[in-house]
């Protein structure tokens, strides 16, 4: 390994290792697992959406432990504050000054369980230290962890006691994704596993420690997109703000999110380059959530990744350069 980082090579084994790690405790399919990871290779959050009980504070944490990395939950209530986020300053007796007390978004992997549960001020809570890496505390900055990583979950917004997350805070999120329901194999080995354990909880080893996380990160900024590629990319993004059902389509923010994600996927194939494939299996993920419907719509029905497929289908791919 050089300072910039592993080869594309190391960079695609290690990323398989992880990836069999994290499957060893969790019953999923193994391309979400590749979503979940090339958010990480790309500095980004993941959105997850599903129903309680399908394994996503299980993927957060033994993403975290198959990573290296510290991890931290926070539990998403009607309740919750910004400062039970953030931390604050407490009052020490024994010196007689306030000493600031670190909130638990001071980790590497940080999981937002619920985050729809809280009222929207303490969703934004979350905004500065997701897009800056650091939180403010009365008046003053302190840098977080690196690499820093939020897992956020939430319920379907039709259920009782949800908030929606604002746009601004769906689109600091890479990719949102969704692990849905084992099938009938994947629950029985769910049984079969448990009850070869005496732990509720499963852990598995690490694969990486911080600095190899860190390493492993600087690999995407080595891979190269070639001008048709890019145009593809940019193209697609484009075709969601002209389609008659949105009302918001990707933003210039979200195409740049778009091509990081696309050069992770890259590498997580032990590609130096970017393939149209990386950017078409990738897109779903990337703009499902960045896109705002018109009324009409949603009242038929039509989800972001709806648009997403058309705009997949309508948009030429180009051919490979290499």
């Amino acid at each position: 390994m050089g300072v910039e980082g592993p080869s594309f090579a190391e960079t695609s084994n290690t990323c398989k290792k992880i990836i069999e790690r994290v499957s060893d405790a969790v019953i999923t399919d193994r391309e979400f697992l590749k979503t979940v990871l090339t958010a990480t290779l790309a500095r980004g959050h993941v959105l997850l959406e599903d129903v309680p009980g399908t394994g996503k504070t299980l993927t957060a944490l033994t993403f975290a432990q198959a990573l290296g990395l510290e991890f931290s939950r926070i539990q998403f209530t009607p309740d919750l504050l910004p400062n039970d986020i953030t931390g604050s300053h407490v009052f020490n007796e024994q010196t007689g000054d306030f000493e600031f007390t670190k909130g638990p978004v001071f980790a590497n992997v940080v999981l937002a369980d619920e985050i729809n549960r809280a009222p929207p001020k303490t969703q934004a809570a979350l905004l500065e230290a997701m897009d800056e890496s650091q939180v403010t505390v009365d008046g003053t900055t302190r840098r977080l962890p690196d690499p820093f990583l939020v897992i956020a979950t939430q319920n379907p917004v039709e259920q009782e006691g949800t908030f929606e997350l604002p746009e601004a805070q769906r689109d600091r999120f890479i990719v949102k994704s969704s692990i849905g329901y084992p099938d009938k194999e994947g629950e029985l080995e769910l049984l079969e596993r448990r009850s070869q354990r005496h732990a509720k909880m499963p852990t598995v080893d690490s694969v990486l420690d911080t600095e190899g996380a860190q390493r492993i990160q600087m690999v995407p900024e080595r891979i190269t997109m070639d001008s048709a590629i890019r145009e593809y990319l940019v193209t697609l993004a484009r075709e969601t703000r002209t389609d008659r059902r949105v009302d918001v389509g990707i933003s210039p923010r979200g195409i740049q999110r778009y091509f990081e994600a696309a050069r992770a996927k890259a590498a997580i194939e032990g590609r130096d380059y970017v393939a149209p494939d990386d950017v078409k299996q990738i897109a779903e993920p990337v703009m499902q959530h960045r896109i705002v419907l018109t009324t009409d719509a949603q009242i038929d029905g039509i989800s972001g990744a709806d648009v997403v497929y058309d705009v997949l289908e309508r948009v030429e791919t180009p051919t490979p350069q290499k």
